[in-house]
């Protein structure tokens, strides 16, 4: 059984539109295919609840850069390790609460003199404006619990990550933001789910799409990574010289390689 595990923003969904029409194709094969499509996103939990809906997604989840696994109650039938029922799911958290994590970054930034602008400091308006995310998605992308994303937007950027760093915290880099984090990334979620997907089927095999830096650790723990075509596919490919880079970006490349995997 091949299982899937996909960034969103930039991959699945289109960059500017956020469509995901232009992989449908490769979504019914899936479904077709019984093979498992595992969203792995720096987006928020209501935020990947709103498009498990428009996608029909019923499968485990994972959010803000690997703050937590979400696993629908019952999906596997045993125990999993660490997990904790919550709202229908049974919930793995590895994340850092959200509030220290916003406190982190402002101490970081008034000791290293570079200014940011977190989304704890934006209405939802200006996260709209930022993300060209709908109002009511721009809602779903405040209620962080594990990750916050930010802009630098002044000079100082070597001195904010290493202040980072010395308080004992992760930053990583999507497609338009920073991110600051705990000790927890992608790819401890991703390999810690893959371990439960051999647990409960024979002969699994593992891809991972992504597109952005924050993609590259669950990338590399992977059985076939695919690096979707973006401004950072050059470092994504030296990074992980393994991955298969697609031709065309977003949703459209998206389709091409899962055919592809499929198909092989």
């Amino acid at each position: 059984m091949k299982v899937f595990f996909s960034d969103l923003d930039g991959t699945l969904l289109h960059i500017r539109t956020y469509s995901p029409e232009a992989a449908r194709p490769a979504l019914q094969q899936l479904t077709r295919k019984r093979c498992p499509l595992v969203l792995s996103t720096s987006k928020t939990r209501a935020e990947v609840e709103f498009w498990r809906e428009q996608l029909g997604n019923r499968h485990p989840f994972i959010v803000e850069n690997g703050g937590a696994i979400y696993v629908p109650d019952g999906y596997f039938k045993f125990p999993l390790p660490g997990a904790v029922k919550r709202d229908g799911y049974e919930v793995i958290e590895y994340g850092t609460p959200y509030p220290e994590l916003v406190e982190t970054l402002r101490a970081a930034s008034r000791e290293s003199g570079c200014q940011v602008l977190g989304f704890s400091d934006m209405t939802v308006e200006e996260v709209s404006r930022r993300t060209l995310l709908p109002l009511e998605q721009a809602e779903l992308a405040k209620r962080r619990e594990y990750d916050e994303p930010f802009e630098i937007i002044g000079v100082g950027t070597h001195g904010l990550l290493r202040a980072i760093e010395l308080r004992g915290k992760h930053w990583t880099r999507g497609d338009r933001f920073y991110h600051i984090t705990g000790d927890n990334d992608k790819a401890a979620a991703v390999r810690l789910l893959s371990g439960l997907y051999r647990q409960a089927h024979s002969d699994v095999v593992t891809v991972g799409i992504g597109d952005g830096h924050n993609d590259t650790s669950f990338l590399d723990v992977v059985d076939h990574p695919i690096v979707i075509y973006s401004r950072f596919a050059v470092a994504l490919k030296k990074a992980i010289p393994r991955s298969q880079v697609t031709q065309a970006p977003g949703p459209h490349g998206w389709n091409e390689a899962v055919l592809q995997v499929l198909a092989s």
